[in-house]
């Protein structure tokens, strides 16, 4: 948890943005934290609603944490954002996982 725990750090000394909180959801997630990871990673894309990989990671955290239908959700949020960024590889893994999501 050295990892987390110098993130959360981070946060606590107030340099909160989108990619410290992309960094805490991915590290919650890998613990399988799901709350957590789903918290951070929400945050993430308040603070950056273009941020196209947090967007990936969320809808991953919710399909993990057995929310579906929120991550349908975020995956379309995910797939728009990214197609308007122009980031090919990003819509075409969301779609995929979305695809996957809808079976």
């Amino acid at each position: 948890m050295a990892i987390v725990d110098s993130l959360e750090a981070m946060l606590t000394r107030g340099q909160d943005s989108a990619l410290l909180r992309y960094g805490l959801g991915g590290e919650y997630l890998n613990l399988k934290q799901y709350d957590k990871a789903i918290e951070h990673l929400r945050q993430a894309v308040t603070l950056d609603a273009k941020y196209s990989a947090a967007w990936k990671l969320l809808g991953k955290a919710l399909a993990d944490a057995g929310h579906a239908d929120q991550a349908i959700k975020a995956y379309e949020d995910g797939i728009r954002v990214a197609e308007e960024k122009g980031d090919k590889q990003a819509v075409k893994e969301m779609q995929v996982f979305l695809k996957r999501l809808r079976k």
